[in-house]
């Protein structure tokens, strides 16, 4: 069951102009510190932290707050597996509001998916329950 569906383009040049002018703290104010060290090692991190930027607005959209009643930027963060493919883990008030839509006796599946095509990023976010315990 589809619990919700976000989804995000951001705009490269926006995130570069943000480095520039902010620099570090807009770094640490909104990725963890494995998104900053795996951006920072990209070929262009600011393609790398605009698909992170866009993954965390897309997945504040899906759980149907954006960034209030709890929800924080770093309380979402983009990983890869080891076979590359994007994962979203929720911590904080991101998952506290996660469990608050998890229907009795389920799970969650956050699905992912990243891209980019100079100047544009796109995240697309999608909050699944799956049955998980009596009664499966």
């Amino acid at each position: 069951m589809i619990i919700g569906i976000g989804t995000d383009l951001c705009d490269i040049r926006r995130i570069e102009r943000t480095l520039e002018r902010f620099g570090d703290r807009f770094v640490e104010r909104c990725y963890a510190a494995s998104e900053q060290r795996k951006a920072r090692a990209r070929p262009n991190p600011a393609a790398a932290f605009a698909q992170r930027y866009a993954a965390k607005e897309a997945c504040s959209k899906a759980l149907g707050t954006g960034f209030r009643d709890g929800v924080f930027w770093r309380d979402m963060v983009v990983d890869n597996l080891p076979s590359g493919k994007p994962v979203m883990t929720l911590a904080g008030g991101a998952l506290d509001r996660l469990n608050a839509l998890l229907p009795a006796y389920t799970k969650a599946k956050i699905d992912l998916s990243l891209t980019d095509e100079y100047p544009m990023a796109h995240a697309m976010v999608i909050i699944s329950a799956e049955p998980d315990g009596p009664g499966r």
